[in-house]
Order: C-alpha cells, then structure tokens, then sequence
C-alpha cells in the first residue's frame, strides 16, 4: 500500500500552487522519520489558517518546541490546506497529514489547535473534516485524538465549544507542560478517552471541559445560568500563568520556512500583558499580570537565534513595547550587538508619547521602511475617553522626531464605530492624518506618506465595552462614504498627495461581533457555513457574506441580536463562568466612564450626516 507520505509527494503537490508551503522538511525541523512512531504522546500542533500565516504564528512555534523537548514527546505541524489543496485532497481520498513527515492527523493522541480569531472558526472544522474527525465532540470515541484549543479566542469558545472537547484558558506552556505528562499516565493507565475529558477537567482548574457543563436559557433569549453537570468540577475555569518569564520554554532554533511567509523574520516576546488596559482592548485585560524578559536573556536568545536562522531581521513583541521598562538599554545593546552584522529589529504598532520621543538613539536600530502607530481615535477627548494615552500634541512632536531620523511614512491605525461617536470623530481621521503628513513639510522636505486604516469596532469580552452596541452596518458604510468625501474636499493645495485611507470590510467585522460575543447556539450557523463552502473567512478574497448570510436564515438565528445590541449591566454573559481577570464591576465603572469623558449620559452613536 502506497504511504500517506507518497502520496501526498505524488498525487497533490504536482498539482497545487506553491507547493512549497506543504513539503515541510524546514530547517530546523524538530520531528523526523520514526519519532512519531516512538513517541508515548503524540501531538499535532494545528493552526486553522494558511502555511503563510501559521508560520509566522509564535505561540505555535512555542509549543511545537516545548513538546519535541519533552522526553517520549513528539509534535508535528499541521495548517489548512489552500483551496486547491483541498480540492485535490478531496477528490483523491488524501486526509490530512502533518507537514513534518505526513502522518495522518487522526493518529494523533491530541490535536491542540491555537484559536486566535473569530474568523477562524470554519478553518477549525476544515481541519476536523480533512482529518476524517467528527466535527462534533458529542459523536467522537476512542479512536480520535483530544481535541484541545487555547489562545486568545478560547477566553470565548462558546460559539464553537460543542466542535472542541477541552479548552485551556491562559498561556500555554505552563498548561501544555501539565497536559503532556496527566495524558501520559492516564494513556499508560488504559484510561478511555471520555474518561480522560473529565479527569482533566478535574485535575486543572484551567481546563474548560464544554461538554461537562449546562446552559439555561430565559424566555428572551438570554442566558439564564451556567453550571456545571458534576459537583467535582469547577463552577468557574481559572488562568493558567506562566510565572518566570525569562525561564520559559522558547524556539533557539526556529523553524525557516522554504516560502515567504507573513512575518520573514524570528521574532522574541520581551514582555507577557501591557500596563495600559485601553477600554477596547481585550488583551490588555486578560493578559495580566505584566511580566518581562531580561536584557541579558533577550540578548543571549537574539544571538542563539541568529546563528540559528541567519535572518537579517527579529521583532521585539509585545502588546506594548514602549511600554518595556528597560527599552533605552535593550535598544542600545541590540545596536552594538548587531549593527555591524546589518542585522535589522522590527517592532510592533507605537505609543507616541514614549517610542517616538526617542527616535534619535533608536536610529540605527529599526528600520526605516515605515513606522506604525496605534491611535485609535481621532480627538484627545475620545481618546481619553477609550483610555488611549495619546494626545495630538504628542503624535505630531513624535512624527517629527521620526522624519528628522530619516522616516518618510507613517501607518497610522484608527478605529470607528465607539459608544458616543461624533461626525467630528469621522471626520478628524481625515484631518489628523493630513497634519501628520504635512508635520513632515516643516523640515524642509515634502509630506509624508501617510497610510491610515480604519477598523470597526468589534466589542469583546472581558473589556468595558462588553456591554457596548456594535453600530449597524449601514452606520460604517456611510462613515466610509464621508471619510472619502472629507479627504477628497477641496483644501487649497494644488496636488493632492500624502494620506490614503484604507477601511476594513464592513460585513465581516459584524461578524466578529456576533462570534466575540456568541453562545452556543451559533454552533449550528458555524457548521452550516462551512459546510456550505465557507473557508480562510479572514481572507479578504474568501470572504463571502452570502454564505453566512443564508446560514443565519437556515438556522433561524439573528446577528443582530448578537452584534448591535446593547446589554443591560445585569446579562449573564456566555464567559461569565470562565475568568478573565477583571470584575465586573470594575469593568462596568469603566464602561460608565467612556461617557464621562465625551459628556454624554448615556451610550448611543450619532448619525452620520450623509
């Protein structure tokens, strides 16, 4: 009989484009010929989304890590297969494999799947159905792996938890460390896989066991109560938190890949959580408590890295670099390490009042081919408002320091669609961006190329505006129509030059607040618009709203009820049984606080004059 590993280099990479993202075989590549055979615990580390994009992914790489270097271990890769890819799968009876040596999939002990995006969602069942796994939990046995999720998404995975049979909320090395050696004894014991589910669940408090646990609904649809099915589980799911911080598990030798990827570069995480809780963000919220990685750790780790990959360029991330306490130093040390290596370091989106002030001596160490700048809002006050610690007097001062540094473009991110929001709000999106690009004129030189893109508020979990309305459609449609009015309004000047406006796509960010936000009973609109054709919903030339829109209608559910309207402070959430770190009650002052700081009394969003 031909070998899955054959036919996988015969029957489907002669026939796809790019096969180069599924020959795996990379570069410092953990998993070989027979570890997977050998191995007490075999695991499939899943990313539901494109090679070129799970790549790129850390946490991924992480665990892929953490578990090859754990003793009668092994983990292999596996991402979604591209269209076409799975057309030929599909035709040709190939299931789908690991990308290190192809294994099948549904011979995996566990299938750990990183659930980072609302969008996601479809591409977790493309994974369960190509693996020949029942998409429900419900009809799964012994013969299929764990199916386990985490990752930002997990913190709500209700609209996807009869598809998932555990779920781990909070970081993954500390948890998937306990889980590799609890599913080793209970798999040496003879333990049944059903069995496995709730002693897991009983073990760790972090581990959400969907199945074990009832909703109860009230006549209007909302949600009565959550409760567990046994006593011997907990009512409310715990974080799992990775404590030192400069001795966890990381890649020193990351994975190259054969293709372009996303993000071409090894990237390091220098600080866990950001101190700046923006009202919006929920991140911010339940990444808590901060924690950083040393200079001296980060250094040592760069050149590890370095000489592992030969890559000319690594990220500092974190939610907030700026916000790294010792970031002169660790800058300063980068420079001397690697500047004459020309080796380049990358950072994410900026707070103005701190990086940018700083630019000079950062000069030699980041790049220049373009700076990116998170402020969200338009005006001081509904940036206050937001808790978004930047003022316009600090972004033109910063701007300025970048284009006397040697910048000549500018990505400038905004956000629309906050309770309270002001034609003015809209419209100054428009002239700040034209102030940032003509800041740049003061100099001597011509303007800045400004680039501003513009999201829609999506209300999230664990936030202040959990409670909040997302606005309707036909709201950002027209907020789109005056952003274009307003920047192509007459303004004296002869040429036209510098800002460019882009806007995300309007129907799907309402359907991210219908799934950031969802119960169970979006399970069956999940399936149906996968079943249906939906796939790589976060790709804007997959994305097809007609899909979703007839899944809707055929499961009689209504979106708008789950993404526009506003919630009394009373509402049981879906999450409400699952910890993300903040009350409540905190949570609802800080709301109450958004319209505090604009003078409005109560939450509504203005008109959009046309």
């Amino acid at each position: 009989m031909t070998s899955l590993r054959d036919r996988v280099g015969s029957e489907l990479l002669p026939f796809v484009q790019q096969p180069g993202q599924y020959i795996g075989g990379e570069i410092n590549q953990l998993a070989h010929a027979g570890d997977w055979q050998k191995a007490d615990v075999r695991v499939a580390v899943a990313f539901p989304d494109a090679y070129t994009i799970g790549m790129s992914h850390l946490g991924c790489q992480i665990l892929y890590w953490l578990i090859n270097h754990t003793d009668g271990c092994c983990a292999e890769r596996v991402y979604c297969p591209w269209g076409d890819a799975e057309a030929v799968m599909r035709s040709k009876g190939i299931e789908l494999f690991t990308w290190d040596t192809r294994q099948p999939v549904s011979t995996a002990d566990i299938l750990a799947i990183s659930l980072q995006y609302e969008m996601a969602f479809t591409s977790v069942l493309q994974l369960l159905d190509l693996a020949n796994i029942p998409l429900r939990s419900a009809d799964r046995d012994d013969r299929h792996p764990l199916v386990i999720a985490g990752g930002p998404q997990a913190d709500n995975p209700e609209p996807v938890a009869e598809f998932l049979d555990l779920i781990v909320l909070g970081d993954g090395e500390a948890s998937m460390a306990a889980i590799l050696k609890a599913y080793g004894e209970m798999k040496g014991g003879g333990m049944r896989r059903r069995e496995m589910i709730r002693a897991l669940a009983q073990r760790f408090e972090w581990i959400y066991a969907p199945s074990l646990y009832t909703v109860e609904y009230c006549p209007d649809g909302t949600i009565r109560a959550i409760e567990p099915t046994d006593p011997t589980i907990p009512r409310t799911i715990q974080r799992c938190q990775t404590e030192d911080f400069d001795a966890a598990p990381f890649p020193l030798e990351p994975l190259v890949p054969y293709v372009e990827v996303v993000h071409d570069r090894f990237a390091i995480e220098i600080m866990r959580g950001c101190p700046q809780r923006c009202r919006f963000c929920h991140a911010g919220y339940t990444k808590r408590p901060v924690r950083v990685r040393s200079v001296d750790r980060i250094l040592e780790m760069a050149e590890q890295m370095y000489a592992a990959t030969g890559m000319d360029e690594f990220g500092l991330l974190s939610l907030s670099t700026a916000d790294y306490p010792d970031l002169r130093e660790l800058a300063r040390r980068v420079n001397e390490q690697f500047a004459a290596r020309r080796v380049n370091i990358s950072v994410p989106s900026l707070r103005v009042d701190k990086m940018l002030q700083n630019i000079p001596w950062m000069v030699n160490s980041i790049r220049k081919s373009g700076l990116t700048i998170a402020v969200e809002a338009a005006n001081d006050d509904m940036r206050a408002a937001i808790r978004k610690h930047v003022t316009d007097g600090d972004l033109l001062d910063g701007v300025r320091q970048a284009y006397k540094a040697g910048w000549r473009s500018i990505k400038l991110y905004f956000m629309l669609g906050f309770p309270g929001e002001r034609t003015k709000d809209i419209d100054g999106i428009v002239h700040l961006s034209k102030k940032v690009s003509l800041a740049r004129c003061e100099l001597g030189k011509g303007p800045a190329q400004v680039n501003a893109s513009v999201g829609w508020l999506v209300p999230k979990p664990y936030t202040p505006l959990q409670w909040a309305a997302q606005p309707e459609a036909d709201y950002f449609h027209d907020a789109r129509r005056r952003l274009a009015s307003v920047l192509n309004a007459p303004d004296g000047r002869k040429r036209k030059r510098g800002v460019r406006i882009r806007t995300h796509n309007v129907e799907r960010s309402v359907l991210e607040a219908v799934f950031s936000r969802g119960d169970r009973r979006l399970a069956d609109v999940v399936a149906h618009a996968y079943e249906n054709g939906a796939r790589f919903d976060g790709w804007d030339e997959c994305f097809r709203n007609d899909l979703w829109r007839n899944a809707f209608e055929a499961t009689g559910v209504d979106p708008a009820w789950y993404a526009h309207r506003e919630r009394p402070q009373s509402e049981v959430f879906p999450w409400d049984h699952l910890n993300g770190g903040a009350t409540k009650d905190y949570l609802s002052r800080q709301y109450s606080d958004v319209f505090t700081q604009i003078g409005m009394p109560h939450p509504t969003t203005e008109a959009v004059p046309a």
